[in-house]
């Protein structure tokens, strides 16, 4: 299965409730479709670069996935029509997907002849 990262932002008058809510429907929907999220990595609210729908301030949400493409478009519509999500966006990943992030492998020391 692909590798995606789903980053969306929220509407920032959501109570945490809502939030949770929200937040929580869209991981369910992504299970339902068969892929494997990561725990979602929620933003505290921030400034937007420009006003979207009339807001200045979002409640940004990112995941990591695996997830067939037909899963994804069906993600992506239903995004679409979700009115508490601002903008959101689908990328596939190209690197390999790992569920946590890795420590640096340890170098040994280089040695120097004199």
């Amino acid at each position: 299965m692909p590798n995606y990262e789903l980053i969306y932002i929220l509407d920032p008058d959501l109570t945490e409730e809502q939030l949770t809510e929200n937040v929580t429907r869209i991981t369910a929907i992504a299970r339902d479709g068969g892929a494997q999220t990561q725990e979602p990595d929620r933003w505290p609210k921030r400034r937007l670069a420009y006003e979207i729908k009339g807001k200045r301030e979002g409640f940004y949400v990112v995941e990591r996935m695996q997830a067939e493409p037909e899963a994804m478009a069906e993600l992506d519509r239903v995004l679409k029509l979700t009115e508490p999500v601002l903008r959101h966006m689908v990328v596939r990943l190209d690197e390999e997907w790992a569920p946590a992030v890795e420590e640096p492998e340890a170098k040994e020391p280089e040695v120097k002849e004199s």
